[in-house]
């Protein structure tokens, strides 16, 4: 096993701290030496959640120069350092990210870039974790990402607003709702001493504190925070954005459990009909790529498409919401055929763009056969056009209509 392979026992622990939680070292990892561990269960967390990626990247990062070197070979010393980021860089990127010129190696400039790239590392792969529901693992990259953006940007700065709103959501997954608080109270504070901060952070502060306070059951404080978070958010993207959608959401989450579900219905079936545009739009633009097109003057604007992409995280976001309200609406006494169509039409055209077509086709035809038994069957071609798209990119024809 790598973890055990990294192990040297027997060094002297004193100053040197453990990566996770802070406690006197009793082990190092063998390749980088510069990464200290409490214990085996913390080097093997850390090396799964993050380190197994940034191990090298950490040596021209952690590694000091000896005190006793000459102002010219420090110079030199801090050079190659920097040498070596280029080199780091350049290779996990797959491409020359920065002009190396003498006076920029002089000065180190390259530094805060290299500790950006570590930044925007771990926050991404913390983030993937949690988009799979693993909390657990995401707890060493989400504390790196905290650690490595306080170098970059100061202890203050609002850049750490969404590595400590990453933590709090990390910290709640994990069960430690008073470890998320203190996450959030210093998010907060940020935000608040922070006057020209975006209402697209604001937003997201409020999210994350109505859904803690949801998770305390304190339902009117969760309410609060996501008519702020549905303000925010439709006041920068628009009432009909994906972003907009998520606070309304979770708002109907915490009506439902408040047992007003008039309110909650009202809510989930906003949310649907928010996904199903964008994704019917998507859809439609995708077709319109993909046909032959007249040609035109080279330089001819091109205005058919917008630039609306979904992000990984909107992805995963789309499938948990859509699959939530699919459950609830199959689940509910009194049966509404046509939102639930509506849900699965939107389901399949997400699976279909995601390129899981399997489940797309098996979502798809769902929709189908319930909007065959309503009165009015209006999504009915739409929805069999959807199928038509599944079927071409099989092997063989499964799902026919």
């Amino acid at each position: 096993m790598a973890a055990r392979r990294l192990c040297h026992r027997g060094m002297a622990a004193g100053s040197r701290r453990c990566e996770l939680c802070g406690a006197v070292a009793r082990r190092r990892c063998g390749r980088c030496r510069l990464t200290y561990y409490c214990d085996a269960d913390h080097q093997k967390a850390d090396w799964v959640g993050i380190h197994e990626k940034i191990c090298q990247l950490l040596i021209p990062i952690r590694t000091p120069l000896p005190s006793h070197l000459s102002e010219k070979e420090r110079k030199h010393g801090t050079e190659q350092l920097v040498k070596r980021q280029v080199r780091l860089l350049t290779k996990v990127q797959g491409r020359c990210v920065i002009t190396v010129c003498p006076r920029s190696l002089r000065k180190n400039a390259t530094a805060p870039l290299f500790q950006k790239y570590i930044t925007d590392l771990t926050y991404s792969t913390a983030q993937r974790f949690v988009l799979d529901g693993k909390h657990n693992e995401a707890v060493p990259a989400a504390l790196h990402a905290l650690r490595f953006g306080t170098q970059v940007y100061g202890s203050n700065s609002v850049h750490l607003v969404p590595a400590y709103l990453l933590l709090a959501e990390v910290s709640a997954g994990v069960g430690n709702l008073p470890q998320a608080s203190k996450y959030l109270s210093q998010a907060q504070w940020i935000v608040l001493s922070t006057p020209d901060c975006s209402a697209a952070l604001q937003y997201q502060l409020h999210r994350s504190l109505g859904l803690f306070y949801a998770a305390q059951e304190n339902y009117d404080q969760a309410l609060y925070h996501l008519a702020n978070d549905v303000y925010l958010a439709s006041s920068t993207f628009g009432l009909k954005s994906l972003e907009t959608s998520g606070g309304y959401f979770h708002m109907a989450n915490v009506f439902f459990h408040q047992n007003k579900m008039d309110t909650a219905n009202s809510l989930y079936t906003e949310v649907t009909s928010i996904w199903h545009a964008f994704l019917l739009k998507s859809l439609q633009e995708q077709e319109q790529i993909l046909e032959p097109r007249p040609e035109t003057a080279p330089f001819t604007e091109d205005k058919g498409f917008s630039e609306d992409k979904m992000t990984e995280a909107q992805q995963a976001e789309g499938i948990r919401v859509l699959n939530a309200i699919l459950e609830i609406r199959e689940q509910a006494p009194k049966q509404q055929p046509g939102e639930t169509a509506r849900v699965l039409h939107a389901l399949a055209m997400l699976y279909y763009l995601i390129v899981d077509l399997s489940k797309a086709g098996e979502v798809g035809m769902r929709a189908f056969d319930l909007v065959q038994q309503l009165p009015q069957q209006e999504s009915l071609e739409t929805i069999s056009h959807l199928l038509k798209l599944i079927n071409s990119k099989l092997p063989k024809t499964k799902f026919s209509v």
